[in-house]
Order: structure tokens, then sequence, then C-alpha cells
């Protein structure tokens, strides 16, 4: 069925890269989720208010939600596809993750609503009700239906890398819990004289299921809005195809900003040995920027770092370092290493350390810390280091 809709209404469904095909993939799961979530919202509430079933007018109105939350979707995606202006050089691509963030509010307005709604007919002793056969059948039914769309929403958003329509897929799949609670309920209410109002009880925890959901939702969301480091396949394919060229012997600081899906900008420093032709090193690096683009879709800057990689002592010098600082923490690395010439009393030892986050001494001790055990390597060495951040949650080698 999902490879039908695709089919029916995405044109070049396989080009995810354009900008008008991730639109319409949005457009096709917002619209399904419109249409679904009305009639599954109109039929509970319905039912819900005329038989007195707290939890499933409760249902209902988290349904009501889910298709706010489709409308938002559908426009987060129109207004993200917008094509970048003079005041957003680099398009409007996060509009889609606050599109999601909204989503994601929504969602808890609904759960405290209906836990407040929920605690309040518990305490007024409100009789509970009895669930009616069409209450039953409506519910079978809006699981099957929640189940499908949750895989819909997931394949979609898998396709077009979309953190709004996989935190629909989430909620969809909350839902399908939810309601199968409620269900369970319905039928032990049935057969079984329980003391208390159990439909109360159930919504008061559909309701915290709900606020559950809208938080993890929205913790993922604020996470790309604020900057979460790239996954580490991207970083892992960005390494592989950089070093496949020929020349280029390491790489180190790598950023990439991310302005929405589809459009990623990074940067990254490149060591080449220093003697070979610029011309050519740089012809690599031009080719290597566009071969990233055609195969990642990043927009990557190469800065060449020239390094000595013919003086064996610098190697050895290099190697033995690089060893050191490892016993310091797994997690440091070193780069743009130089040496200055062996002396009697002082041998020089230039280079970069990446720090990772959450590292445990400051920089002024690492800088003594690493001295100390360069001068047990060799008396005269005096290390001249500067220390880099790490922007990629993993450490470049």
């Amino acid at each position: 069925m999902t490879s039908l809709l695709i089919k029916l209404f995405v044109k070049n469904s396989n080009n995810t890269k354009d900008n008008a095909v991730r639109t319409a993939y949005g457009n096709l799961g917002s619209a399904v989720g419109i249409c679904a979530n009305i009639i599954l919202s109109v039929s509970k509430i319905l039912i819900g208010f005329l038989g007195g079933m707290l939890s499933i007018t409760a249902d209902g109105l988290n349904n009501l939600a889910d298709m706010g939350s489709s409308v938002l979707t559908l426009i987060g995606f129109k207004l993200s596809s917008k094509p970048a202006d003079r005041d957003h050089p680099f398009g409007h691509g996060r509009m889609e993750y606050m599109s999601a963030f909204t989503v994601s509010f929504l969602i808890l307005l609904v759960g405290f609503e209906l836990l407040g709604d929920s605690v309040g007919t518990l305490v007024d002793g409100a009789p509970a009700p009895t669930f009616t056969t069409l209450s039953i059948i409506v519910l079978i039914l809006s699981i099957a239906i929640k189940c499908w769309l949750y895989f819909f929403n997931r394949k979609v958003g898998k396709i077009i890398d979309s953190s709004a329509l996989i935190a629909t897929a989430k909620d969809s799949l909350n839902d399908c819990i939810s309601t199968g609670a409620i269900l369970v309920v319905s039928i032990v209410t049935r057969f079984v004289d329980v003391p208390f109002n159990l439909d109360a009880v159930v919504a008061i925890g559909v309701a915290f299921f709900i606020i559950w959901s809208g938080i993890s939702s929205a913790k993922d969301t604020l996470n790309e809005i604020l900057g979460a480091p790239p996954e580490k396949e991207l970083i892992d394919n960005i390494s592989d195809i950089v070093l496949s060229f020929e020349y280029f012997v390491g790489i180190h600081d790598l950023i990439v900003h991310n302005y929405g899906p589809g459009r990623q900008f990074a940067s990254v420093h490149v060591e080449v040995p220093q003697n070979e032709n610029v011309v050519l090193v740089h012809e690599k690096v031009d080719l290597c920027e566009k071969l990233i683009y055609e195969k990642l879709g990043v927009n990557l800057v190469i800065h060449m770092d020239p390094i000595d990689t013919d003086n064996q002592s610098i190697a050895v010098a290099r190697e033995k370092m690089s060893a050191a600082i490892k016993t310091i923490d797994e997690r440091l690395t070193l780069h743009d290493f130089r040496m200055t010439p062996a002396a009697h009393t002082r041998t020089n030892l230039i280079f970069d350390v990446v720090v990772p986050a959450k590292f445990n001494y400051t920089e002024k001790e690492l800088d003594e810390i690493i001295n100390t055990k360069a001068r047990e390597l060799d008396k005269t060495y005096v290390c001249v280091i500067t220390f880099d951040n790490d922007f990629t949650g993993e450490q470049i080698h």
C-alpha cells in the first residue's frame, strides 16, 4: 500500500536529494495522516461522548491532536522547501525541525489536558461506563489503522530522512499501545465488576504515555535545532572518500553544519605531502569536493595542510608522541605535526591535539602532562600545542 501511494503521488521518487521530491513525500505523509486521523477522531469522540467513555473520548482527542500535527508537518514541509534568499542564504530547511518541535508541544498539551480531566473524574467518583460492541470494533479498527500509519510514516521518514515524519511514526506506535490498553479495559469491564472507575484510571495512564511521547519527541527535535553532531555513518563516508584520493594522507578538523535535511555544509583539513605539486593536489581537492556532493549531498570545503612525509626522524617522533598521548586518554589524537631540527637542549614539537567533549583535564593541565610525557621520550623535547575541539562526536584519525 505504501509503495503504491508513493508511485501514484510522488514523481521521480528515487531522487530524494531534490527538494521538490522531498516536499512531495512530505505532502503525501501529511495528507494520509490528516485523512486517517479525521476519521478516527470523529468516530471516537462521538462514541465516547455518547457512551460517557472518558478513555475513548481522550483517545479521540489524541487523534485530533495528531491531525493537527499532520497539518503542521504539511506547513513545515511547504516552508522548508522555499529556496535560499537574501535573508536565508542556506535555505529554510530548519523549518521542518521547527514543525516537528511544534508537533511535540501539541502532544504534550493534549497529554496534560487529558491528565487533568481523568484525575478529576476519578476524584469525583463518577461510575465507570459500559463499553458497547460498537466501541470495541472502533478500537480494533483504530489499532489496525495506527499500526499501518506507523510503518507508512517510518518508511517515508527514512526515505527522505525527515525527523518530522519519524516523530509522527513514533506517535502512531504510541497510539497503538494506548488504544490497545483501552481495548483491554473495555473487554475486562464487560465481564468483571471493578470496584473503581477503571476507565478513568486507564485514561490517566494514556495521558502519562502521551506526555512521555511528547517529551521524547521534543528532546530529539531540539537536539537537531541546537546542533546535534553528524551521524557516524556520514563521518565515516566522508573520511573514506577523502582518503581514497591520491596525495591525501590524513584528515582532521571535520565540521558539519546542518541547515535541514538535504542542506549540509562541511569543512575539513586534509594533510598532503609538502613536496607534491600544489596544482595537482588542488585538482584532487576539487574532484574530491565534487564527489562528496554527488554521493553524500554535502557541500564540502577542503583546506590543505602540507606535512613532511619524507623525514624519518619526524615520522618516528610523531608516532611516539601519538602513542604517548593515547596513554592519557584513548580518545586524544594529534595532527599538523612539525618538528624543529634536533638540538642539544631544545627540540620543538609543534602540533595540534583534538580534545573530546567532557574531558577530565583543563588545557593547561593537559599541556603539562603531554610535555612531561614528551621529556620522558627525549629530554630535549618541548611541545608547542594548539588544542582543538571535536565537532563530530567521533574522533577523526
